[in-house]
């Protein structure tokens, strides 16, 4: 293993996604001390988190330990914990304090955790946002983490489950309706997904109630779903995922939610599942940081960058990833997608490594490689910029290759192969397991009398 000398600067990252992860490869094996916080002990794949929520992955396929994934690196050490804040002035990352983090390298006069660093990169991600409705969460869930997902399986599945007691028990059938709120990617790609089980996973498993009568509702309040695509895209995925048997209803907000039932516009809708799909709002670390510095943030809560991704008058510090502000060529902001925290992740590491060698910082520059978003089995949509636009089955196998490239770690592709192979012969997915109550929110029969 390679000494490592205490004498070396210590960089900090937060936040083990992609960001983060990428941050800590390229400083890997480099004359730095790395410390990488996440309070998670695993990295997600994010793109693959609907998999899991429409069980056809189980979490272990796209979930890796991070200290499996860096201890190859021995100057990158790992501490699981969550961070509060920052006190940029004297280089401290505060922890919260009523976790034990072996590792703290200080702890200030009211008991807190925190690390000392002499760079810092910021890769605290995003969450999902509900438009000042905060109450929503319980009754629409979104899909951000593994709990997330699972949370979601669980309510589909019951969903079906509690329909088929009802009517083995001669009860009165309860409408089995799928809202997706939200026609972005994630939302998409969910209503793809439920048609699918509906329709072909489960259809031969129920006795009582048909499943392939379930009705899956995408609720877009923009004209267009994929309204980051082009139009002929958008147009697309529409056209496939109203194959699958989904309906779609453009330029309809949602102005009420609560378990059972959703309102779109002043019409109120039965629902048996909502899932949200429609915001995003990034960490709230993003707050702390403009604070310290006066960096504006977005409605979103993304703080505004330097070209060369740090935060003004502190050049040691650098974000990347979702909680990044920064235009793009085309002058809209960056998305919050992989690839992009994936190369601020990298550059923020370069910048470091440059300052090491007291040389200037470079200006970030994001290279789009294309967008991909799958609708289903054999449909999907890619725009791979300069007018080359791609969609069903083509589509659905580069969108296949990209994402299995990208997982982490031999064992988790070669996984994620099988259950994929498995899954288009066959139509099963293996993953269907209910965990954790078996209550679902708002179900008319489970209402105490």
């Amino acid at each position: 293993m390679r000494e490592i000398n205490p004498a070396w600067p210590h960089a900090v990252i937060v936040g083990a996604g992609f960001g983060g992860l990428y941050a800590a490869r390229a400083l890997a094996n480099q004359p730095v001390r790395v410390t990488l916080v996440d309070r998670s002990n695993h990295h997600t794949f994010q793109p693959l988190l609907y998999q899991v929520a429409t069980a056809a992955l189980s979490p272990g396929d796209i979930a890796t330990p991070i200290r499996r994934i860096v201890r190859g690196y021995s100057n990158v050490d790992v501490i699981l914990g969550e961070v509060e804040g920052f006190d940029l002035g004297r280089r401290l990352v505060k922890l919260k304090s009523e976790q034990e983090t072996p590792g703290a390298e200080a702890t200030d006069r009211a008991g807190q955790d925190t690390i000392s660093y002499d760079y810092l990169i910021v890769a605290a991600g995003a969450t999902h946002a509900y438009f000042g409705h905060p109450e929503w969460e319980f009754a629409a869930p979104g899909l951000k983490t593994l709990e997330n997902a699972l949370e979601i399986r669980r309510r589909v599945l019951l969903a079906f489950e509690l329909a088929e007691r009802n009517q083995a028990m001669g009860e009165a059938p309860q409408p089995l309706n799928f809202f997706i709120v939200g026609g972005g990617p994630t939302g998409v790609e969910l209503a793809g997904a439920l048609a699918e089980i509906a329709t072909h996973a489960i259809d031969r498993d129920f006795r009582q109630i048909d499943t392939r009568s379930a009705r899956i509702i995408l609720v877009e309040g923009q004209s267009r779903i994929l309204s980051a695509y082009p139009e002929d895209l958008s147009r697309s995925a529409q056209r496939q995922l109203e194959k699958l048997g989904v309906e779609v209803r453009l330029g309809a907000r949602v102005t009420n939610l609560e378990p059972s039932k959703l309102t779109i516009g002043d019409e109120v809708e039965p629902a048996a599942v909502v899932l949200w799909a429609a915001g995003v709002s990034a960490s709230p670390l993003g707050a702390s940081l403009s604070e310290a510095t006066g960096a504006a943030l977005d409605r979103s809560g993304r703080i505004q960058v330097q070209d060369d991704l740090s935060l003004p008058g502190h050049p040691e510090v650098f974000v990347a990833g979702d909680l990044a502000l920064m235009t793009g060529k085309n002058g809209q902001p960056l998305p919050g997608v992989a690839q992009v925290a994936i190369q601020m992740g990298r550059h923020s590491a370069k910048n470091i490594l440059l300052a090491l060698h007291r040389q200037p910082p470079r200006t970030f520059s994001y290279w789009d490689k294309g967008s991909l978003a799958t609708i289903g089995r054999g449909a999907a949509v890619g725009d791979l910029g300069k007018r080359l636009h791609i969609s069903g089955v083509i589509a659905w196998l580069a969108w296949l290759f990209i994402h299995i490239f990208f997982l982490i770690g031999f064992r988790n592709r070669l996984l994620v192969i099988l259950q994929w192979a498995w899954a288009y012969v066959t139509y099963d997915r293996g993953a269907r397991l209910i965990t954790g109550s078996n209550e679902l929110p708002g179900w008319p029969a489970q209402k105490k009398k």
